[in-house]
């Protein structure tokens, strides 16, 4: 039978409250208190608690804090990666971050979700679908990726928009719900 961590990572519905899970995201929010509470000049000290709360950081590698997640392994990003300030991971399934992706500030990643049926919801069962940014992104402030969503090479999102489906490589994209505006080549 698979753990409840098993069944999380696999996208298959869960239980949260598992002690196991209550205390990765303890530790968690341990190191992100830690990121979020360091003070400017303390860089490597960041660097070092990034590195010991994500799955995979490239060189060139920068969070401006405050920033938040759910267990931290679950994220992987390439080199040469910013997150401006206030971005959300909702990491319970992988969030796969290419190289050289600017990510503006309060930017929320929500590979997290729950089940439509209420019967089901009430359960307190809950999933994911990973998300991926391929290689060459920008995605504008504010911007909301939803659950299972992948943006393809060189696109642009733009600020404020509500990403709910893939969105192919080279576009510029924007809007509620996110739609191609135009392409880029």
């Amino acid at each position: 039978m698979k753990s409840e961590k098993e069944k999380m990572l696999a996208g298959e519905l869960y239980l949260a409250s598992d002690p196991l899970l209550m205390a990765e995201r303890l530790k968690a929010r341990e190191l992100l208190h830690r990121f979020n509470h360091s003070r400017p000049a303390e860089s490597q000290l960041r660097l070092n608690l990034l590195s010991d709360l994500l799955g995979k950081i490239g060189k060139n590698f920068w969070i401006e804090p405050p920033f938040f997640c759910d267990y931290g392994y679950n994220i992987s990003c390439g080199d040469d990666v910013f997150f401006n300030f206030n971005c959300v991971v909702l990491d319970v399934t992988p969030v796969k971050i290419g190289h050289r992706v600017l990510i503006g500030p309060n930017v929320q990643f929500y590979a997290a979700t729950h089940p439509m049926d209420h019967k089901v919801r009430g359960t307190l069962l809950e999933s994911g679908k990973g998300i991926i940014i391929e290689d060459d992104v920008w995605i504008g402030g504010g911007a909301i990726l939803c659950p299972g969503v992948k943006i393809g090479a060189r696109s642009v999102i733009g600020a404020g928009a509500v990403v709910t489906k893939d969105i192919p490589p080279d576009t510029f994209a924007g809007g509620i719900p996110c739609a191609t505006i135009k392409k880029l080549k």
